[in-house]
């Protein structure tokens, strides 16, 4: 008499197996419909815009070589730091390109609008260039140590006459822009305005070392 009492305990267990199996497959299933995350890291671009001016009659041409960047700038990787002489990068947040890549382009429009060259060009060749701009970034980066967080781009940059094998100018441009926002996103923002005001006091110092300059 008392094996029913048994074979219906062993049935209740088997039914609640069934509805927990049911419910798990029912809840895996469901997952599968879920949007997918995304663990791709946000992407950035430096852009500038310039105003251009009519170039002046017989101006030199100038060749723009492609920048370098120091160590630790010389990648992807968005700098920044919370204090002096260490450097950290965020995690999820990078720019498109090494930065120095992004400049090359940026330069050749900032002195091309300047108007105090006949021409400017990013590669040799083609026509002759007189003068020859060399720069590189000595830093770019978003520097939490002060309220608000703001970003420091700083390029330095000489000008050199090709044939005559001489730098006629070097300088160093430092240029600071408080961020809106103490993320990524407001260093983006202030890094695009920081490289803006860089390439236009650049342009403009250069202009007037090349306005003297006689082949």
């Amino acid at each position: 008499m008392s094996a029913a009492p048994e074979n219906e305990e062993n049935a209740m267990k088997r039914m609640r197996a069934g509805i927990l199996a049911a419910g798990l497959a029912l809840v895996a299933g469901c997952s599968g419909l879920q949007p997918v995350k995304n663990d791709a890291p946000s992407t950035y671009a430096l852009e500038a815009q310039f105003q251009p001016r009519p170039a002046a009659a017989n101006a030199p041409v100038l060749l723009v070589t492609r920048p370098r960047a120091h160590p630790g700038f010389d990648s992807p990787r968005m700098a920044y730091v919370r204090k002096p002489h260490e450097l950290e990068y965020f995690s999820r947040n990078r720019w498109v390109d090494a930065p120095e890549k992004m400049l090359a382009p940026l330069l050749v429009q900032s002195f091309e609008a300047s108007g105090a060259f006949g021409a400017v060009s990013q590669a040799a060749g083609g026509v002759a260039a007189q003068l020859r701009l060399d720069s590189e970034i000595v830093r770019l980066q978003q520097e939490f140590t002060v309220t608000p967080s703001r970003v420091r781009f700083t390029l330095r940059a000489q000008l050199v006459d090709v044939a005559g094998r001489r730098i006629l100018a070097t300088r160093e441009f430092d240029v600071t822009e408080n961020a809106a926002s103490d993320d990524p996103y407001g260093g983006v923002v202030a890094a695009n305005r920081a490289v803006q005001r860089t390439l236009c006091e650049a342009a403009a110092y250069f202009a007037a070392q090349a306005a003297g300059f006689k082949p």
